[in-house]
């Protein structure tokens, strides 16, 4: 006899008897036929429960870390093959019993049940489950004494769903309850064992199921765990590289930024340097922010003493969250993050010991709070652009001294050259008046006895008219006579012309006082031309050329060294003139016409002169030497290679200027000189 809530096993079924039962009886035709219908339900029942065990298993290969189609497939095919109306599945936690699936539940049933937090007493059957953790099955829950007593979970059974008959297997892992499989009829029949066996079976497939997703969560975890310190490592590592690559603070800070927005899964980012002097936060480096936040943004005063929100974060030395900008008070800065979409922020102090360094800010564009691991990551990065503006300012200060210190330099080396250039000139100068000096006194002399003799011809020719001659002795004396004093009047001439030029020369080595004043260019460049071309002219008789003047009226003046000025330009000049004048000689064509221009340009703190000629140009090998000193291509006993290279030091050297050549061989030489307007010479 049966006890009300007990377990009732079915009776065993009746076997085909064995070869030896049949040796000692003999079966009739129906027997037979009874017997192999028998072998051929167990057989069906068994390929069944395979097939269904098999399904099972294929849905758990084909869902890893996937619960719920497991869940289902296991019921779905438990209640099949065990001739059930329908099933649930429980996860068992603390004393309470959580469905997780259900199959074919009568929606009464499945509404009370998921209705509310259900306790299960001991003594019902998921209760004595959780006491033996063995397997029960209640034959007629109509029977049970909980129903008898009313009890309002086996009342629902009965009423709601219509559960007669009731079968609840544990889940165990390491003798540990972790759930149950239940499956029910809707009329009284006990399930068999082997029905009971495959329910087991799917219990324990579920609780590997349930231990391999468990597993698989905590890979998966791990996994994301170690992605995302490896993603921290490799921003970290990019920062650093950053900071050790380039001492330039904005490339630093956007480097960081950047990486900070993208670890926090951020839409935009910025970092704020704060400025002592002035007590502001300024904008320094971005990240994701349009142009026109940036602009609003740079141009409103972010104050340590204003309220805001960075200021409240330095203030406070700790980071500050806003879940909803929405919520924030009024502000210019506030209305222009929710005019861009932004909702959440999170900032970030940058400090150190002593004073407040900045802030480093990240936002969203979805409301919500920022998780301590993300806070952290920040801090950790905020640490990092503590350390790149502090080195990039020290290199910036040691940059800003190394400049000076390189400017001094370079000023003192330039004083140096300027001083030996001026002594040259100076010493050229001298040279020149001496020389001048020394050829003045004979050319006097010259200039002197040549007048005087020319006046002794005539007084020869009054002498000789008291003398008795015949006509052709005086026909001689007279041819004579008269060369004689066209050589004289020839030697007054070009006495007088060399007498031009030593006092032009004298005249220069006076200028050359070594003091620099402000010169009208243009009337420096026409005296040049001037004296170059009279030079050539008193040089060779036959010399032509056209000049041709085109000054920048607005070209005005210059400090310079006027007599230095002066030397580079005839140099540069006179080489445009026997360039043009060889081109002539060398010309094949008879229209070819020697022309040099020379012009003058105003480039507000500079000016430009610009010698150009149409002569024979210069070669790309001798361009690079042509401004070397003793280097020439001119023939013996015509250049000494020196001309070139102390106009290039007189413009470059002495007034800071710069020679710029244009040339094409066999076309033309153009030669640029600018002088800067300021004296920039010591």
């Amino acid at each position: 006899m049966q006890r009300r809530g007990e377990s009732v096993r079915p009776a065993k079924t009746r076997r085909t008897p064995g070869p030896k039962a049949r040796k000692t009886s003999k079966l009739s035709t129906a027997e037979f036929q009874e017997q192999v219908a028998a072998l051929r339900r167990d057989l069906k029942e068994a390929h069944e429960q395979q097939t269904a065990t098999s399904e099972v298993l294929k849905v758990i290969a084909s869902s890893p870390g996937k619960l719920q189609p497991v869940f289902n497939s296991m019921l779905e095919n438990a209640t099949r093959i065990c001739a059930a109306n329908f099933g649930l599945m429980y996860l068992y936690d603390s004393d309470y019993w959580r469905p997780v699936a259900q199959i074919h539940v009568p929606p009464k049933f499945s509404e009370w049940l998921l209705a509310e937090r259900r306790s299960w007493g001991p003594e019902t059957g998921l209760g004595r489950i959780a006491k033996s953790k063995q397997l029960v099955q209640i034959v007629d829950v109509k029977a049970d004494r909980l129903y008898v007593q009313k009890d309002p979970s086996r009342a629902a059974f009965v009423e709601l769903a219509g559960a007669r008959t009731f079968l609840a297997v544990p889940m165990l892992r390491d003798d540990e309850l972790i759930g149950a499989l239940a499956i029910f009829r809707q009329e009284v029949q006990p399930f068999t064992d082997r029905q009971i066996e495959l329910v087991k079976n799917f219990a324990a497939q579920a609780v590997i199921a349930i231990e391999n997703t468990r597993l698989l969560d905590e890979l998966r975890t791990r996994t994301n765990e170690l992605t995302q310190s490896v993603g921290e490592l490799q921003a970290l590592s990019e920062v650093s590289q950053a900071v050790n690559s380039t001492l330039d603070l904005g490339t630093v800070l956007t480097t960081i930024v950047s990486q900070a927005v993208e670890l926090s899964r951020t839409d935009a980012g910025a970092i704020y340097v704060f400025d002592e002097e002035r007590e502001e936060f300024r904008l320094r480096a971005t990240y994701g922010m349009s142009e026109a936040m940036i602009i609003a943004i740079s141009g409103q005063h972010i104050g340590l003493g204003d309220g805001n929100n960075i200021a409240i974060a330095t203030t406070q030395r700790k980071p500050l969250q806003v879940e909803d900008a929405r919520d924030e008070p009024v502000s210019v800065v506030n209305d222009i993050v929710l005019r861009e979409g932004y909702q959440s922020m999170l900032f970030i102090p940058l400090l150190r010991p002593d004073h407040v360094v900045g802030a480093l800010v990240v936002r969203r564009k979805i409301p919500g709070e920022f998780s301590q691991s993300t806070i952290d990551r920040l801090q950790t990065f905020a640490v990092q652009s503590v350390v790149a503006i502090k080195n990039a300012r020290l290199y910036e200060n040691v940059e800003g001294r190394t400049r000076e210190l390189a400017k001094s330099l370079e000023d003192l080396r330039n004083a140096q050259d300027r001083l030996v250039q001026t002594q040259k000139l100076a010493s050229l100068g001298q040279l020149t008046a001496g020389i001048a000096h020394e050829i003045k006194n004979p050319l006097n002399f010259v200039n002197n006895f040549s007048g005087v003799s020319a006046e002794l011809i005539d007084e020869l020719r009054d002498a000789l008219k008291a003398i008795a001659l015949d006509d052709q002795a005086r026909a001689e004396i007279d041819e004579l006579t008269g060369a004689l004093r066209n050589n004289l009047e020839k030697v007054v001439q070009h006495g007088k012309r060399a007498d031009a030029i030593v006092k032009s020369m004298l005249q220069h080595s006076r200028e050359g006082s070594g003091e620099h004043r402000p010169v009208d260019i243009n009337a420096l460049v026409e005296e040049s031309l001037n004296l170059a071309w009279h030079g050539a002219r008193a040089e060779t008789q036959a010399f032509e050329i056209t000049v041709k003047q085109s000054f920048d009226p607005s070209a005005g003046e210059a400090d310079v060294f006027p007599q230095d000025i002066r030397r580079a330009l005839l140099n540069l000049i006179a080489n445009g003139f026997y360039a043009a004048s060889k081109r002539l000689r060398e010309a094949n064509v008879g229209d070819y016409e020697p022309t040099l221009s020379a012009s003058t340009k105003d480039l507000g703190d500079r000016v430009e002169i610009t010698i150009r000629d149409n002569g024979t140009g210069i070669t790309p090998d001798v361009k690079e030497k042509m401004f070397n000193p003793f280097f020439t291509t001119k023939p013996t006993g015509e250049g000494t290679g020196l001309g070139l290279s102390i106009s290039h030091d007189i413009i470059v050297k002495q007034h800071a200027g710069s020679i710029e050549v244009d040339t094409q061989f066999g076309e033309f030489t153009e030669i640029r000189v600018i002088l800067p307007r300021a004296a920039s010479f010591v």
